[in-house]
């Protein structure tokens, strides 16, 4: 009898349509029923003895919502059997309502239920028993997931067992994964979490990879690129990674017209076995990233959401580094500027953040210059030490990338049909802050307002060192170092200047943009097992900031934060830390 092995996660959603993803141990014909009479099916595809799905459905009524179940050869797997959590449902958007946008990153695998969370609690976690708690409550349209969904580089002590079961952790790559089949126990691991397998079921997702999902600074550099290159494992890591990637990631991102139309769907689903053809596109992929688009688009309503990869999509030559190579740039300015006047809010996911702490966009824009070969030949070698130990390779380390993203927000937001606001959502960096650009004078400003939001991590570790190393990097004091090792470097001015006017904070942590018409708001919340003014996460959040209500260090307990209590994260809440409005 085929069995659900993992998911099933609700991915697309839009007014008729849906799509849902699951694993199963065996070939089968997977099928979706909702409530209301829709149902879709799908025969499994197999990668690497593995089998997946994912099953459209058509025919949803809009501004409805409706409970599913998922069966395998006719016999229900979801809802699981006396399951502690609501029914999963569909909930189709009439275009009349509120989005709710909720994001973040950086989600390293909970460890089982009996042991103590070494990072503190999940913050995925916690949002999921806050829904389930109140499932007729305020729920986010869409999560966000911008990067490090799984981490092949830092795995977890039950994942090292496994590994070391499986394969002698003496040959490279070690305790990190090798293979295909490795990367399906971090999923495993991941989306197992009994809340967060709860929650991808019933709130759709689009996610995005950053480095973590491949190795930590991948693609930092062409020398990186050389260097890797030459190890005996990281051929067989890369592709697997990639296609992995493929399968639990990308495919969801896409609409079942997309899918329709995608020729490696189409041939993956063809063949009864598509790893060779699997295989074969991540070695393209590979050999010539501007042959793959991994960046895509969805419109909620008029809110306009451009996912961009910001990996695999750089030039690396150093004399013409970008941070996306000029497909991948087409595309994103092609995005951002269709159909004007048709969406009140745009959205730009990138994994890396665009705007930085000023010390430390200075010290990449510097450390670019002397890998370029500004300072000479011994200062480019002491600068590719530095950029790989420091992970100095934002956008800030690609300054004409920087530069071409600036005009770009500032075209898109200018002018009679501009969006009220214009997003750039962003994670990675382990903290949170809103940072706000200005042009320079006498160049006329964007009509629409444009933002960084930065939140980070959903669930990881937040090392003292960074917190202090953030912290001094948006002082005065760290701002008049930077602007030392511009001139070192002989950097040109940037083509916006920033502020700070929210943050930074620390912490397991999501952001929701709560977007209506031209209002949106925002709201930062961090997962917290208590609540004391002035504890570990005290950071306070003043009006003075013009970006929070002042709600100090343990922000707002009210009946929306609520949420069951589970052994493993001690009874941890998401507690609301700053809240704004982000409107003109």
């Amino acid at each position: 009898m085929a069995e659900l092995l993992l998911g099933p996660l609700l991915r697309y959603v839009d007014g008729s349509s849906a799509t849902f993803w699951v694993e199963a141990n065996r070939p089968c014909t997977a099928e979706v029923r909702l409530a209301d009479g829709a149902h879709g099916e799908a025969r499994t595809f197999q990668v690497a003895g593995h089998h997946y799905a994912l099953v459209p459905v058509d025919g949803l009524t809009p501004g409805t919502v409706s409970a599913y179940e998922v069966l395998l050869d006719d016999v229900a797997v979801w809802p699981l059997p006396d399951s502690a959590f609501p029914p999963s449902v569909v909930r189709t958007p009439d275009g009349q309502d509120a989005v709710r946008v909720t994001f973040g990153s950086c989600r390293w695998a909970a460890p089982p239920a009996d042991e103590k969370d070494p990072v503190g609690p999940d913050a995925l976690d916690t949002l999921a028993r806050r829904v389930a708690a109140t499932p007729d409550g305020e729920r986010p349209d869409v999560l966000l997931l911008l990067g490090d969904q799984v981490y092949a580089d830092e795995v977890s002590d039950a994942t090292r067992a496994w590994l070391t079961a499986r394969r002698s952790l003496a040959d490279p790559p070690g305790s990190q994964v090798a293979d295909y089949e490795e990367y399906t126990r971090l999923y495993y691991e991941s989306w197992l979490d009994p809340e967060v397998r709860w929650l991808l079921s019933t709130v759709p997702s689009c996610m995005i990879f950053d480095d973590h999902d491949v190795i930590d600074d991948w693609n930092t550099s062409a020398a990186w690129v050389a260097d890797i290159r030459a190890t005996v494992w990281w051929r067989e890591r890369l592709l697997s990674g990639l296609m992995s990637y493929w399968v639990h990631q990308h495919l969801g991102n896409l609409s079942p017209r997309e899918l329709a139309e995608d020729p490696l769907y189409a041939a993956v689903r063809e063949t009864p076995d598509g790893t060779d053809v699997l295989r074969g596109f991540a070695a393209q992929s590979d050999a010539d990233p501007a042959s793959v688009r991994w960046s895509y688009r969805r419109d909620f309503g008029r809110v306009r959401v451009l996912m961009v990869d910001t990996r695999a999509a750089r030039v690396l030559a150093e004399d013409e580094r970008a941070m996306l190579d000029p497909g991948e740039a087409g595309w994103l300015r092609e995005q951002a500027l269709d159909a004007p006047g048709s969406y009140d809010h745009l959205l730009i996911g990138t994994s890396l953040p665009w705007l930085l702490p000023h010390l430390v966009h200075d010290a990449e824009a510097w450390d670019a210059a002397l890998c370029r070969g500004e300072r000479g030949a011994r200062w480019a070698g002491f600068g590719e030490k530095l950029r790989r130990g420091a992970d100095l390779e934002h956008w800030a380390a690609f300054p004409a990338s920087f530069d071409a993203l600036a005009g770009l927000l500032a075209e898109a937001g200018t002018g009679p049909d501009a969006p009220a606001t214009v997003c750039v959502l962003s994670g990675d960096v382990h903290h949170a802050y809103v940072a706000e650009p200005a042009w320079p004078e006498g160049t006329p400003g964007p009509d629409a307002r444009v933002l960084q939001l930065t939140c980070s991590p959903v669930h990881n570790s937040i090392p003292l060192y960074i917190r202090l190393g953030f912290r001094f990097g948006w002082s005065a004091a760290g701002r008049a170092i930077g602007r030392r090792l511009a001139r070192h470097g002989g950097c040109a001015r940037p083509a916006v200047s920033w502020r700070r006017t929210g943050g930074p904070w620390f912490g397991n942590q999501l952001m929701t943009l709560t977007l209506q018409g031209r209002s949106a708001r925002l709201r930062l919340e961090q997962a917290r097992t208590g609540w004391s003014v002035g504890g570990r996460n005290g950071d306070r959040n003043s009006g003075k900031n013009g970006s929070g209500s002042g709600s100090g260090s343990g922000g707002r307990n009210d009946g929306r934060n609520g949420g069951t209590n589970d052994g493993r994260n001690g009874g941890a809440r998401l507690r609301t830390v700053a809240e704004s409005e982000l409107s003109p």
